[in-house]
């Protein structure tokens, strides 16, 4: 009996039995749904974090003031050590595209009868660069704005949204930042959420020089972000940067920095490793679902051979082998366990979509999973379908014709 035969005499039995069959595919069905929305659940979390890492500029280090590293986005040590000066060093050291010093403060900014608050990050053009971020209405302050510190602002799309009424042009107004009069020469386009959930567009660029002698009365700056020109470089650049603040800083033998240099692939390659081990714990309880699943085969099958015990017997008796039987149960098996992964890869990705949708949560449904649920799906079929088959195969048709149920 050739593949095709076995074929259609297993289908014939799960027609014969269509809501044993149903209630036996069901646990397949919801064991691959599980592996696939939380493989994607898994996926679409290291995919947001790499692409809001990627986000704050590509080949980025981050130097920041004092010895102990502060998180990615601005903290820094308790002691300001850092200043325009020293960035300006950095950026003629070789391999390095930009050096762009950062000081932010909190600030209420003012239109008409609007009133916001959000951070104003002092800065240069570069800033624009490193993080590629284009404008969406007017443009960025220019290198001539911080010489002169210059009262001018570049508005976070919700900065913008907060205070202008829907249909004014906010290039060209003057709002107020902490009481003094700035004119909006640019709105940035819209950003999204940073890796921690924080609103990126809640911003006011400004240049650096006007935060230092306008509104804090400060010489210093918090964090120096340098960008490499290539990837392969930035070990070298850190290096560098190291070397140089430390000579600039009259830093010797073995005392402490007063800085800290933050390398940001060395943030993404943890962040992928920690999501990486989230999905591979997540898959995992996913696929004890698909474990039960194929018990509860194995015992469907077990019980439909002991019900179709005569027509085994019947079979052989008419000239089937030992390896006909085995086939057939297998096939019937393999095709239950194939129609119920099928079904569950189309209700994972959908589910995958609806929690997307409804919960917020980044979903990313891959081919990887798609034919690891596939692939995993035919692999129970044959494995807790061997057993029933291989008893059904050994059978004795003398007593599988004298069976009575």
């Amino acid at each position: 009996m050739n593949f095709t035969n076995n074929f259609e005499v297993a289908i014939n039995g799960i027609k014969a039995n269509k809501l044993r069959s149903s209630l036996t595919m069901l646990g397949i069905i919801i064991g691959v749904a599980a592996v696939i929305i939380m493989i994607s659940v898994g996926q679409g979390a290291g995919k947001n974090i790499s692409d809001q890492i990627s986000g704050m500029g590509s080949n980025l280090l981050m130097v920041f003031s004092g010895a102990g590293q502060g998180p990615v986005r601005g903290a820094s040590g308790n002691v300001n050590t850092l200043t325009l000066e020293d960035a300006s060093a950095i950026a003629g050291l070789s391999m390095v595209a930009n050096a762009v010093p950062e000081l932010s403060t909190n600030a209420t900014i003012v239109y008409e009868n609007q009133t916001w608050t959000a951070q104003a990050n002092g800065t240069t053009p570069g800033m624009q660069v490193i993080k590629n971020w284009p404008a969406g209405a007017g443009s960025f302050f220019t290198e001539d704005d911080v010489q002169s510190a210059s009262l001018v602002a570049v508005l976070g799309q919700t900065v913008a949204d907060n205070l202008f009424p829907a249909g004014v042009d906010p290039v060209g107004s003057t709002i107020r930042i902490n009481k003094s009069a700035f004119t909006v020469v640019g709105v940035l386009s819209s950003k999204g959420a940073a890796m921690m959930g924080q609103d990126q567009d809640d911003v006011v660029y400004v240049p650096i020089t006007t935060v230092q002698k306008r509104m804090l009365g400060v010489n210093y700056v918090r964090t120096i972000n340098v960008q490499a020109e290539t990837q392969n470089s930035m070990t070298y650049v850190q290096s560098s940067i190291e070397e140089l603040l430390r000579e600039r800083h009259r830093i010797t033998g073995s005392k402490s920095d007063d800085f800290s240099v933050r390398n940001l692939t060395s943030v993404l390659e943890a962040a992928e490793t920690a999501t990486g081990t989230m999905t591979m714990l997540l898959a995992s309880v996913a696929a004890i679902s698909l474990l039960v699943g194929g018990i509860g085969i194995m015992n469907i099958m077990l019980v439909s051979v002991t019900e179709r015990t005569k027509e085994i017997g019947l079979r052989m008796a008419v000239g089937a082998t030992e390896s006909n039987i085995r086939n057939q149960f297998l096939v019937e098996s393999v095709v239950l366990c194939l129609t119920g992964g099928l079904a569950g890869i189309l209700t994972g990705t959908a589910g995958a979509g609806i929690i997307s949708k409804f919960a917020g949560w980044p979903t990313y449904v891959t081919m990887y999973s798609i034919l690891l649920s596939a692939g995993f799906s035919a692999a129970i079929g044959i494995f807790f379908g061997y057993y029933p088959a291989k008893k059904a195969a050994g059978l004795d048709p003398i007593e599988a014709l004298r069976f009575e149920k």
